[in-house]
């Protein structure tokens, strides 16, 4: 079941969703905005090794904004810090996003309880795409769960992306083991 605007101030009211900055004007009948921060990353290298740590380079996106190419892969970041305590927050991205041809995610769009972070954005777009920080970028929607949880996230030792940081961060698939 996913959580109606009510459902969402009621899970911040007792410290079960964060979001910060916090914009009422953000909150939808059953999600809330998110905006793209103002910095952006590149891969250094043009084949990127599963087992590697392959390494970004980062930018700001300028006041005149950024054009995003069709032959590049970015990763961005939202502006906002979240926090999911209790219920499972999907990133989708918003339709107006959509019909410029921007992809935000290519596979992550799931967090999991217990993600405490910015979100790392996948952007892929299908023609070139002038963008600004602080654009809207995406909606965060909340599903509610069943049953109990053994270890959320932000506690368990395995997770890859507990590190709060502000910037896009890059594939640690590195760290599994195969």
């Amino acid at each position: 079941m996913i959580l109606t605007d009510q459902q969402i101030l009621q899970s911040m009211e007792i410290g079960e969703i964060k979001v910060e900055p916090y914009r009422h004007e953000c909150l939808g009948s059953n999600s809330y905005d998110v905006h793209l921060g103002k910095t952006l990353a590149l891969y250094v290298d043009n084949v990127l090794d599963a087992r590697k740590h392959n390494q970004i380079k980062t930018f700001e996106i300028p006041p005149e904004g950024f054009v995003l190419e069709p032959s590049q892969f970015y990763l961005g970041v939202t502006e906002e810090y979240t926090e999911t305590k209790a219920h499972v927050p999907f990133l989708e991205g918003k339709s107006s996003v959509g019909r410029l041809g921007i992809d935000i995610h290519a596979t992550a769009g799931k967090g999991d309880i217990g993600f405490c972070n910015y979100w790392t954005l996948e952007i892929s777009v299908k023609q070139p795409v002038r963008v600004y920080a602080g654009m809207p970028i995406g909606q965060l929607i909340y599903f509610k769960v069943d049953g109990d949880l053994i270890t959320p996230y932000d506690q368990k030792k395995s997770a890859k992306y507990n590190q709060k940081t502000a910037l896009p961060v890059e594939s640690m698939m590195w760290k599994n083991k195969f």
